[in-house]
């Protein structure tokens, strides 16, 4: 058994469509983690700014030919303003091509787990 590569420790920032791309990537390929893309396209800010931070790595034993997946914490930009948490696998070299989010900006300082609600708790008021 071969150990995971050291988490990466950085945020990274992107916008609604790099967003979409990347939940509709991990549906395409079976991803554990993810959003309806069609979701992300009716309730995502469609200027939004979003954040991934890498949370632990993920693989899928029964799928041996896909490498092993970064589950990120998902800090997202709704059409309402705020943000909410999700999840999201994403495989290491889309991760990587992402832009790095810049240190202060006004998402990350939103990104304390603790005050936000999550995708399914903000659907069952806003959705």
């Amino acid at each position: 058994m071969t150990a995971e590569p050291a988490l990466p420790r950085e945020v990274k920032a992107l916008d609604t469509p790099a967003l979409l791309r990347l939940e509709e990537r991990a549906l395409d390929l079976g991803l554990s983690q993810r959003l309806d893309p069609g979701w992300v396209r009716a309730n995502a800010a469609p200027d939004g700014r979003h954040y991934l931070r890498p949370a632990l790595w993920h693989g899928l034993t029964h799928r041996p030919e896909l490498p092993g997946q970064l589950r990120c914490a998902v800090l997202l930009a709704v059409r309402t303003g705020e943000h909410v948490r999700s999840l999201l696998d994403v495989l290491p070299e889309d991760f990587a091509a992402l832009p790095r989010a810049v240190p202060g900006e006004e998402g990350l300082r939103r990104a304390p787990a603790g005050g936000l609600r999550s995708v399914r708790e903000w659907q069952l008021t806003e959705g």
